[in-house]
């Protein structure tokens, strides 16, 4: 139980938070089902030639993307300002981490360090979650 005074402030806070048109809780993950079973590969779809991405959350501190690349599409080589955590949802990438490759299939991860370059490439039709802590 919280006392008084803290509860108080908890509720002042949150109305206006909202008044001012920020983000409540609820909304921070978007483009999702939520109080639902999901399996992940599932909530992006290939296109030919193409890369799909859907975000469901993108704010300073955090970015988390679902990708579906066409078999032979790649990101080219960049940098982030923050970790990259990758995990293959489907298919078979290529991640290329300070000149170094990495194959990554279904269910497996790995971490692109910030200010490293980095550069992902589909070998095969490849699904993958992308969360990026800044």
């Amino acid at each position: 139980m919280l006392p008084n005074f803290l509860s108080s402030y908890i509720i002042i806070t949150l109305q206006t938070t909202e008044k001012k048109g920020t983000r409540t809780m609820s909304d921070i993950m978007k483009n999702i089902n939520k109080s639902e079973v999901l399996v992940l590969k599932n909530e992006v779809s290939y296109q030919e030639g193409q890369i799909v991405s859907k975000t469901l959350i993108q704010n300073q501190s955090l970015s988390i993307t679902l990708f579906a690349f066409d078999k032979g599409e790649e990101i080219s080589t960049h940098e982030s300002k923050g970790d990259a955590f990758v995990t293959c949802l489907d298919g078979i990438g290529e991640i290329t981490i300070d000149g170094q490759k990495y194959e990554l299939k279904e269910g497996e991860s790995i971490v692109m360090p910030a200010n490293h370059p980095h550069a992902v490439f589909a070998k095969e039709t490849f699904k993958m979650m992308l969360v990026v802590a800044f």
